[in-house]
């Protein structure tokens, strides 16, 4: 069993702490941790479970390994396991056109939140 679990430190729902859980292995090695934690299925997001900070000591008793944010993205990637947003990889090309300056008729800032909607994340 390879679960990971980030240090709660996204701000989420009900004022609370988030982490990611995940299995480097799995889906199924993922559902059944999550099962087995309590969490209920639409929790899941993509590829990685969202976990309220008052679970996270839970998580780790049962098995979950406790690793930097940049280890469960290194770690899904190398699994294959990593499923991106839809529609990220047209944001990315709109910012790098507006970076190099291409003249492709975007405006400044064209894939970038405002800071109204950064608030709204939130």
């Amino acid at each position: 069993m390879s679960i990971l679990i980030d240090v709660p430190s996204w701000p989420g729902p009900r004022g609370l702490l988030w982490s990611h859980l995940v299995s480097d292995v799995s889906y199924a090695e993922l559902h059944a941790f999550a099962r087995r934690l309590g969490v209920p299925e639409r929790a899941f997001d993509r590829d990685h479970y969202d976990i309220p900070e008052t679970l996270y000591g839970r998580a780790v008793e049962l098995g979950a390994a406790p690793v930097p944010s940049r280890v469960i993205v290194a770690r899904l990637h190398a699994s294959g396991l990593r499923r991106r947003k839809a529609g990220r990889t047209a944001l990315q090309r709109a910012q790098l056109v507006t970076d190099v300056g291409a003249g492709a008729g975007l405006p400044a800032g064209a894939g970038q939140r405002s800071v109204e909607q950064n608030r709204r994340l939130q």
